[in-house]
């Protein structure tokens, strides 16, 4: 049987104010409940750093600065197969309001691993604690 599962691209902010980084908690769907870095899909003829503009503005109300590459990272979840680019991000303009998300968090870089991460978002919390040396 051949594998038709769907392939979604997604970006997400890693958004950072010193030496936190800003986490949601999904508030629908399967993984309602789980922590992630927000972000979304990226629309036809959107580079990745215009679609997280669009997104985090979208969810959350804020204009942000995408300053840095982080990780793409893939994971095969059971109902879809995920490539996420992950960017370094700070807020430009604007308070982060919760638009989509039940809750929200600014974690410390060195205590990332204090929420219930989704999986993928697990493989990116890996990279930045390799990246900061943690």
């Amino acid at each position: 049987m051949e594998n038709t599962k769907k392939h979604i691209n997604v970006v997400a902010a890693i958004i950072r104010r010193g030496e936190e980084v800003f986490a949601t908690q999904r508030g629908y769907g399967n993984y309602k409940d789980w922590w992630e870095f927000p972000g979304g899909k990226i629309e036809v003829g959107e580079s990745p750093e215009q679609a997280l503009v669009r997104e985090i503005h979208e969810e959350l109300s804020a204009d942000i600065s995408v300053e840095k590459y982080l990780t793409t990272v893939e994971y095969d979840y059971p109902e879809f197969y995920l490539t996420m680019a992950c960017y370094w991000c700070s807020v430009k303009e604007g308070h982060l309001v919760l638009l989509e998300h039940e809750a929200a968090a600014w974690l410390p870089l060195n205590d990332l691993r204090q929420v219930n991460w989704l999986p993928a978002d697990i493989l990116v919390i890996e990279e930045i604690e390799r990246q900061e040396g943690r």
